[in-house]
């Protein structure tokens, strides 16, 4: 058990059987009445974002998790996996993978997240480098400073490139925010 005083930004608590990560928390003490904690808390295993607030002091659950490189093989009606040290294979659904599904490629290292030897979720890494399968050719002069046209990767997901680009380059995207970072 913590203390809501002890909350730190990325921690991760289990409240009301619920698995929560902190997203955000201030330590409010107002001048009158007792002090409190206001949280923005993630549900880990479904991934909605909510407020909360606690009263300094309260007790909470810390919920231990464990993470293991693992290794993207292939999909079929499951996403498959394989433990880097132990070369076991693990398969899981797509509601634990979520939006992250869009930048998964064969043989791609990933962090998987556990809680109580299950699988929640999956860490990519900051950047993957990918092909490029569909995009409109550029038009000679048609450049104007900072000029993009959608592209598709292999996975199927859709990123804004310059107009450079063309079909079987291959990209370096980041994975956070979706962005073209360059051709690589």
């Amino acid at each position: 058990m913590i203390s809501s005083n002890d909350f730190k930004n990325g921690m991760a608590i289990e409240y009301e059987g619920d698995l929560l990560e902190i997203i955000y928390f201030q330590h409010v003490k107002p001048g009158k009445g007792g002090a409190f904690v206001r949280t923005k808390l993630k549900n880990l295993i479904n991934g909605t974002i909510f407020e909360k607030t606690f009263r300094a002091g309260e007790k909470v659950e810390q919920a231990i998790l464990e993470t293991k490189k693992m290794q993207f093989l292939y999909k079929d009606e499951h996403y498959n996996f394989m433990d880097n040290e132990t070369f076991e294979q693990l398969s899981i659904d797509e509601t634990s993978i979520g939006n992250k599904k869009q930048y998964l490629i064969e043989n791609l290292e990933i962090t998987m997240i556990f809680y109580k030897g299950n699988p929640i979720s999956i860490e990519l890494p900051t950047f993957i480098e990918a092909e490029i399968i569909s995009t409109e050719p550029g038009v000679k002069g048609d450049t104007v400073s900072n000029a993009f046209k959608p592209a598709e990767i292999i996975t199927g997901a859709k990123v804004n490139v310059p107009l450079f680009i063309e079909n079987g380059d291959k990209i370096r995207i980041d994975t956070r925010t979706g962005d073209y970072i360059t051709r690589v």
